[in-house]
């Protein structure tokens, strides 16, 4: 219980030092941790809008936005923010209460809190005007969103400890994000797309996330493809090979 409580309170400072070092206390400060990807999701939903773009549904693309591209900022964010992220906190391992899953830990709960705080402000905004409708099973909004903060983050410890051995991790993972990004369903419904091209994207287990969480909110007006149980495996195989990773570049690490 002792080390439970030591690790709950560096975690908690940790986290209070990202903030005020990535959003300093200057104009709305750490309020840019939900703004930004509010920002980013109210921008794609303007330009679909404006442009009139199809996305094989008859879904209002405000709900298609709101639904698809949150999801995206979830996954996406944590693993950009937690690579190379060892290097310039090294001078913290001095301390010997801070460890390097702490410096994940602290990175990964800021970037789940804002991703979720932005997709909760702008549904409930647009629920509020009437431009998007209550989910259908809430219950299925809150596992899908679960489902998809363990893959990010599962994938981002596992390649946050592969960059701090191989630099081209970096270099491979952001334009690899940004294939990812139209193949991740946040830009289609599988149910839209030829029978071959359903079998490709849903080997990507983000894609099954989209869907559940999709059919949380438009369950009864759409056929949702989804397998939780390999969504489920692949997270389980990424957090187990992440961890043996963290494990190891920890008795590796030197302090800054």
């Amino acid at each position: 219980m002792r080390s439970m409580a030591i690790q709950k309170r560096v975690i908690g400072a940790l986290l209070m030092r990202e903030i005020l070092t990535r959003f300093g206390r200057h104009n709305i400060g750490f309020m840019w941790l939900f703004v930004e990807p509010m920002i980013f999701t109210l921008a794609v939903t303007a330009l679909w809008t404006l442009s009139g773009a199809s996305h094989g549904s008859d879904f209002p693309i405000v709900a298609f936005a709101i639904t698809g591209y949150s999801s995206v900022l979830l996954w996406r964010n944590m693993a950009g923010r937690c690579i190379g992220s060892i290097e310039p906190n090294a001078s913290l391992m001095y301390h010997r209460n801070v460890k390097v899953i702490d410096i994940y830990a602290a990175r990964l709960l800021l970037e789940a809190g804002g991703a979720t705080i932005s997709f909760m402000v702008l549904g409930l905004f647009f629920m509020y005007i009437g431009w998007l409708n209550p989910p259908e099973d809430i219950s299925k909004v809150l596992f899908a969103w679960f489902m998809l903060a363990w893959f990010g983050i599962s994938l981002a410890v596992l390649l946050a400890s592969l960059s701090e051995k191989y630099e081209l991790v970096d270099k491979i993972w952001h334009p690899t994000s940004y294939i990812l990004f139209p193949l991740s369903g946040a830009a289609f419904m599988v149910d839209s797309l030829p029978i071959q091209a359903q079998e490709f994207v849903l080997y990507l287990p983000m894609v099954h996330g989209v869907e559940l969480l999709r059919e949380g909110y438009f369950g009864s007006t759409f056929k949702a493809h989804y397998d939780i149980a390999y969504m489920a495996t692949v997270c389980l195989c990424l957090t187990l090979l992440g961890l043996a990773m963290t494990r190891k570049i920890s008795r590796e690490v030197m302090p800054g």
